[in-house]
């Protein structure tokens, strides 16, 4: 497969978007501000590439310039500004990227109504099927999410008494068998809720008003 490679010079978009994380590059012109927001489930870091922004995240303010790099958590308020005369081109990423995967926040941090929007975007093109049909696939997942799940809290009560065992009586060896075997299991619920939240991204949009 051949790689593609991405320059923050001409691609100014999202470069990459899954439920599991959306990358981009973007680029602010001076005295540009965005709007102050939070996410749900998603952390978020910036990379600055070119030019300076000033980064106010939960009552803290930083400015930063290329080569250097911050963070906002999950519910953290946060907005960024362009500062200078000249544009600030960056580097962001969110994980993990479920819709909405913005909370609007007003001037005290309150949270605004939410806000679904549209797959375009995120530089994604809609899901052409019905949204009854996406809707279906997504209540499917869901149950299946579910059973996973359940299956996988037995398999680990019995593993985690095992290696409990194993712990207190010092043995690595066998503390490391029971230990992959509790690891396959949240594997496997993991990518079940992965595929469900990639269901429930392409539903997201076409289940009602975005924007």
């Amino acid at each position: 497969m051949t790689i593609e490679v991405f320059d923050y010079r001409r691609d100014v978009r999202n470069i990459f978007v899954s439920s599991q994380m959306r990358s981009r590059f973007l680029r602010m012109e001076p005295g540009q501000q965005a709007d102050l927001h939070s996410h749900d489930l998603g952390h978020e870091i910036f990379l600055i590439l070119q030019g300076r922004a000033r980064f106010e995240i939960s009552g803290e303010v930083a400015d930063l310039g290329p080569g250097q790099a911050c963070f906002a958590l999950a519910h953290e308020p946060h907005r960024v500004s362009v500062i200078g005369g000249e544009p600030m081109t960056m580097y962001l990423s969110v994980t993990p990227h479920v819709q909405p995967t913005h909370t609007g926040r007003t001037e005290d941090g309150g949270r605004l109504p939410v806000r679904f929007q549209p797959s375009s975007a995120y530089d994604v093109e809609e899901d052409p099927a019905p949204a009854v049909e996406l809707l279906a696939g997504f209540l499917d997942l869901s149950e299946e999410l579910a059973s996973a799940a359940a299956t996988a809290a037995g398999e680990q009560r019995e593993a985690g008494a095992r290696l409990r065992e194993a712990l207190a009586a010092g043995d690595e060896e066998a503390a490391g068998r029971h230990r992959e075997a509790m690891w396959l299991g949240l594997r496997g619920v993991m990518e079940k809720l992965h595929e469900a939240a990639e269901q429930w991204n392409r539903l997201a949009p076409r289940a009602g008003k975005t924007g």
